[in-house]
């Protein structure tokens, strides 16, 4: 579990595919804390630790995180937002995280907003996730307050901070990003899908 607030950039040093597998190496600042069979949220991707060296880690990542999530366009150098497991007792700051994308999305707009910005994100609908207006949503791992929801598309806002500190200040139009719906949106979407 996680909570959406990311620790720590890390860069991908190396990506290696094995069969329907991929390897994936990162530098992170924090490597020297974790242990092999940890988890690490990427992107918010929840991926197990299987090696570690120096200032690097290796995950990896099987066929069903491949097809759900970005990964697959991940490129050496990139940038990803990194975040370890939390820890009981510790203060929620953002909201419960599981680490499984739901799906992939798509940024569509970018908007300055006097000192912070605006983002905008399209979704297939077809897969029956849900926004919902002031509820939380999870962005390559960043914990987030859904604004302007729509049927397939939401909007949220980024302070300066976590411009700064999170993969953020990368995206473009087109950017493919990871999201996870919360959980209690899962809930009720499931309902309504199921009382249709």
């Amino acid at each position: 579990m996680f909570t959406g607030i990311i620790e720590t950039l890390g860069r991908i040093h190396e990506i290696q595919k094995e069969q329907s597998n991929l390897h994936v190496t990162v530098e992170s600042s924090f490597t020297n804390e974790l242990k092999i069979d940890q988890s690490v949220s990427h992107n918010g991707i929840c991926l197990t630790v299987v090696a570690i060296k120096d200032n690097f880690y290796t995950v990896t990542a099987i066929d069903e995180t491949i097809l759900k999530t970005n990964i697959g366009d991940w490129k050496v150098n990139d940038i990803v937002n990194l975040e370890r497991g939390m820890k009981l007792g510790d203060r929620l700051d953002g909201h419960i995280v599981q680490g499984h994308v739901d799906q992939t999305g798509t940024c569509v707009n970018i908007q300055e907003a006097n000192g912070s910005w605006n983002y905008t994100f399209e979704y297939d609908k077809n897969l029956n996730n849900i926004t919902i207006e002031k509820g939380s949503i999870t962005v390559n791992g960043v914990s987030l307050t859904v604004v302007n929801s729509k049927t397939n598309e939401f909007s949220v806002s980024i302070i300066p901070y976590t411009f700064e500190n999170t993969n953020f200040k990368n995206f473009t139009i087109g950017t493919k990003i990871n999201l996870e719906f919360d959980v209690v949106g899962k809930y009720i979407s499931r309902l309504y899908s199921i009382n249709k």
